[in-house]
């Protein structure tokens, strides 16, 4: 996933979220919503998160050190774990605790059209910024569902301001629920309803998030297209004849650390093998660019070894082809 491709999501996502919050706020002045005022906070909310996106992308450009020797990539899924947290905190449980108020004590909405029209206006502002990411994601997804794209996506950008801009969508339509019933039948319960309602709704979004970044925080291996290429780049049928077991490992959405152990054959020699690994290592980049740090071990392939039944590449990080001596 192309960082540009997710920075024009969320700077999209970042303007809608700005004008929205103001348009929320003033309709709340005016017409006393908690609705509305939940939903300036969760829009508030929403851009200082698209603000820590783009701190996170910045701050993982810095160059290696000798410290973080791998790095600084990644600093995108710290950010994109903040988003959730900020998302939980700020957006759901203030809405929570604002619709419990209101329904505790309930009044009747005034100047009904501030609330209206500034809904109306925000739908179609969202409308843009969902649209915008999810134009990103398609170029990106293929033929992944959207559940699966969210799931297996390695930068955490685009599936943030997708759910997001979903959870927004889906908030503005249950506040202007909330407010329509309110009107319709003059008791101000019905607006704090719906405020609880976006409240819970955001927090569920906050958790899904949490738990997708949490992972990519883990360390997460390469998607099974890109673990077939390179398995398939490394062995080259003369020198090297096999992978007997490999990892690899997502330093950041934009580079993947690949660890392998290798066959070669037991007659070969030193520059001969060293010529092998510069060789594989040169037709890994070229099959997965984003594979910048590779680290392989050249090993002599065992045929007793293998009827043996030990199969390192059995434990978690890709299947193995052959087997260590």
């Amino acid at each position: 996933m192309s960082a540009s491709g997710g920075t024009k999501a969320i700077v999209a996502a970042l303007a809608a979220n700005l004008a929205i919050a103001v348009a929320k706020f003033v309709a709340f002045v005016f017409s006393g919503s908690s609705s509305m005022l939940a939903e300036s906070v969760h829009s508030l909310a929403d851009s200082g998160n698209q603000g820590l996106l783009l701190l996170g992308g910045k701050k993982a450009q810095r160059e290696a050190t000798p410290q973080h020797p791998f790095g600084y990539g990644r600093e995108r899924y710290i950010y994109a774990f903040l988003v959730s947290i900020v998302l939980f905190s700020v957006g759901g449980m203030f809405a929570i605790y604002e619709g419990y108020e209101k329904i505790k004590n309930p009044h009747e909405l005034e100047h009904w059209y501030w609330p209206v029209g500034v809904l109306v206006f925000a739908i179609l502002a969202e409308s843009f910024s969902f649209r915008t990411a999810i134009k990103e994601s398609n170029a990106l997804r293929g033929k992944l569902s959207w559940k699966e794209f969210v799931r297996r996506a390695k930068a955490p950008e685009l599936p943030v301001v997708l759910l997001e801009d979903l959870g927004a969508l889906v908030g503005l339509v249950l506040a202007l629920g909330g407010v329509g019933l309110a009107l319709a039948t003059g008791d101000g319960v019905w607006d704090g309803i719906g405020t609880l309602c976006i409240g819970i709704l955001l927090i569920v979004i906050a958790v899904v998030l949490a738990a997708e970044t949490k992972s990519l925080l883990l360390g997460e291996a390469a998607g099974i297209d890109e673990v077939a290429k390179i398995q398939s780049a490394l062995v080259d049928g003369s020198t090297v004849t096999g992978v007997i077991h490999m990892r690899t490992l997502h330093l950041g959405p934009e580079e993947l650390l690949v660890a392998a152990k290798i066959a070669v054959q037991h007659d070969d020699t030193a520059t001969e093998v060293a010529a092998a690994i510069n060789a594989a290592e040169a037709r890994i980049r070229e099959a997965v660019p984003i594979a910048r740090v590779i680290y392989l071990e050249p090993d002599i392939y065992s045929e007793t070894a293998a009827e043996a039944g030990t199969n390192p590449g059995k434990s978690p990080g890709g299947p193995a082809q052959d087997t260590e001596h």
